[in-house]
């Protein structure tokens, strides 16, 4: 990290944040510093699972990757896919690996050896401490083989799948609590499509057998593919209405992007860095659309349930594009290399997640290792990118309720979305412990600001820990040859003046302040 210089002749720009402990947004749910690990590319085999590797476990686990997976503090992981689950057989994964079958992987042209199957997932899921968040196949699969997979998982011995899943060495139930009904299925690319109204009434039917074989279960319903499908909203209203009272949650999908927020028409197109920065205005809208339509098809359907959002795909993806694996087993596929703008982007989405705590319940970036993720892998080593930094940093410090925060900051110039503030801001308190944190990013690329962050409710007993990834360059990143490159670290805690703080953001900057308050 560079640390900023500022000139002596510099005046900064001036930047207030109004924070009260009992002002809230919501409770923080801790699902929401979620991961997504898909059969696609090298996240699964040489990312997670890689017995070929010297720093691999006897059973195939890489060490060093389950050791900065845990740094993160991945509270949940959805798993298999993604695409890979639309053409997924789960009864391919169980029983002797040298008796799986070798397949194809349709959704990215790949070769499954199937070595790495649901008893691996849950033991990589225990081993990590992260609650396991199934999607199941309704592209090529049935509602009855969705149920059979929820028999296999969670019923205790003395039916088939169950007395199954204990000849495959686990007679107690996993549990698993948390299920998609299938994933993208608007999507032309994906295995099984179909319209809404299809999709929702084969989803009412899987939520509706899979609930009789599990009544603890929660359901996730796919929403749209992203904002810039032709049938968002539309799609998201007709699911909802249709199957509001069989579903617990609701997906969104987005990936953002420089010069343009989807992956699909970046080619040829200029940067547009300031633009990309505020990317948080276009996430917001994505949020407060789909809570507003889930709030509709409430009181369409007279329901007293309530049904939360799940953004459980969400990253950075534009650059490494294409999904062609050649038929080959772990392809070299979207491995996608992250800078400190891309970073900073990141920040302000964790920072959406908790200004919107209230309606966002879980979230899982995707992916974890490899494949558009935060860890970058091979045979002998790997680095964390840029993007591990501010999602750790959240992961670890954000609990309790998401504050109300006030803020007042200059408002920058952006061709996608007007004027927006230099500042983006999200906080948390948790009551339980006295910790507060305040999520901070400077969005401008060239001025520093200067903050000032008061409690209104009174001073906290300390400000105790703080730090900051900054540099002048957005397009600097990480690799094997300058692992440390870009990479938040600790600085000065600001000195409390009674109740306020002031503290200087360098240009294009993320910064973490850690309070210590009163307990009750």
């Amino acid at each position: 990290m560079t640390q900023f210089q500022s000139s002596p002749s510099a005046v900064p720009a001036q930047a207030s944040v109004a924070l009260h402990t009992g002002r809230t947004v919501g409770e923080i749910s801790p699902l929401i510093f979620g991961g997504f690990a898909e059969h696609m590319g090298r996240c699964i085999y040489e990312g997670i699972y890689d017995p070929e590797s010297p720093l691999s476990d006897e059973r195939g686990l890489r060490l060093d990757v389950m050791a900065a997976l845990r740094e993160t503090n991945y509270r949940i992981m959805r798993y298999p896919g993604g695409n890979f689950v639309s053409g997924y057989r789960w009864t391919d994964g169980i029983g002797p690996k040298a008796e799986r079958p070798r397949r194809r992987a349709l959704a990215w042209r790949s070769i499954e050896t199937n070595q790495f199957g649901p008893h691996e997932f849950m033991e990589f899921a225990r081993e990590l401490g992260t609650e396991p968040m199934w999607a199941v196949n309704l592209g090529t699969g049935s509602i009855q083989d969705a149920a059979d997979l929820v028999e296999y998982m969670n019923l205790p011995t003395g039916t088939l799948y169950s007395d199954l899943r204990a000849a495959n060495g686990h007679p107690e139930p996993y549990g698993v609590k948390y299920w998609c009904l299938g994933n993208e299925m608007d999507g032309p690319w994906q295995i099984g499509q179909m319209d809404a109204a299809t999709y929702a009434e084969k989803a009412v039917q899987a939520a509706k057998l899979m609930r009789w074989m599990d009544p603890s279960i929660k359901t996730i319903a796919c929403g749209s593919s992203a904002t810039s499908m032709a049938g968002y909203p539309d799609w998201d209203m007709t699911v909802l209405n249709q199957a509001y009272d069989q579903i617990d949650y609701f997906s969104m999908h987005h990936y953002a992007a420089n010069p343009y927020p989807t992956i699909s028409n970046t080619e040829g197109l200029p940067l547009d860095t300031d633009s990309y920065l505020a990317s948080s205005i276009h996430f917001a809208e994505h949020a407060d659309t789909l809570a507003a339509a889930i709030r509709v098809a409430k009181a369409k359907n007279h329901s007293k349930r309530d049904v939360h959002l799940c953004w459980d795909e969400w990253n950075v993806w534009y650059r490494a594009k294409g999904g062609d694996g050649d038929w080959s087993e772990a392809p070299h596929i979207l491995e996608e290399e992250y800078n400190l703008e891309d970073a900073l982007v990141v920040a302000t989405w964790l920072n959406t997640f908790l200004n919107k705590a209230d309606v966002v319940k879980i979230a899982c970036i995707a992916q974890i290792v490899n494949v558009i993720a935060p860890l970058m892998t091979r045979r002998d080593g790997m680095f964390r990118q840029t993007i591990f930094y501010p999602l750790t940093l959240f992961s670890t410090h954000a609990a309790g309720h998401a504050l109300d925060a006030l803020v007042r900051a200059p408002m920058r110039d952006t061709k996608r979305y007007g004027g927006v503030s230099q500042l983006d801001v999200s906080a948390s308190f948790d009551e339980a412990t006295g910790q507060g944190a305040t999520f901070l990013v400077n969005r401008s690329q060239t001025e520093a600001l200067e903050v000032t962050v008061t409690w209104e409710n009174g001073a906290p007993q300390a400000i105790t820990q703080a730090w900051q990834m900054s540099g002048p360059d957005p397009m600097a990143g990480n690799s094997f040859d300058t692992p440390d490159a870009v990479t938040a670290q600790p600085i000065a805690a600001p000195v409390l003046d009674g109740a306020q703080a002031t503290l200087l953001l360098p240009p294009l900057s993320f910064t973490t302040l850690l309070s210590q308050h009163p307990q009750p």
